[in-house]
């Protein structure tokens, strides 16, 4: 199968939680990143086209610290996980700090777990 993706996206190995930046409510966590987006496995389905303020943390490569990201994302699409109860979520990143896109360009770049 032939991937058309614009950029690279890396797996994330462990559980990287991610939450309602506005509320800090917990909403799931993260299953691939790239620079350009997410996917996101949550135990409900979100609403279609809808805008998000999530947060979630990275370490920096720089100082290899945890560092807390704030990203504005746009769902692009969702669809039920083959684990009952669970949903897989696309979304578009559309607002991020150059300080923020710095760890998560860094952190997609890094050796280990990229998909070709």
């Amino acid at each position: 199968m032939t991937e058309h993706r614009r950029s690279q996206r890396k797996r994330a190995h462990h559980a990287i939680q991610v939450s309602n930046a506005l509320t800090g409510q917990q909403i799931g966590h993260i299953g691939n990143l790239s620079i350009d987006g997410m996917l996101m496995i949550s135990s409900r389905q979100l609403p279609e086209d809808a805008l998000f303020q999530f947060a979630f943390q990275l370490p920096s490569a720089a100082t290899g610290q945890m560092h807390a990201l704030e990203i504005g994302m746009h769902e692009q699409w969702s669809e039920a996980a083959n684990v009952p109860g669970q949903f897989w979520s696309g979304f578009r990143i559309i607002d991020i700090a150059p300080e923020d896109y710095n760890i998560l360009y860094d952190w997609v770049t890094s050796p280990g777990g990229q998909f070709d």
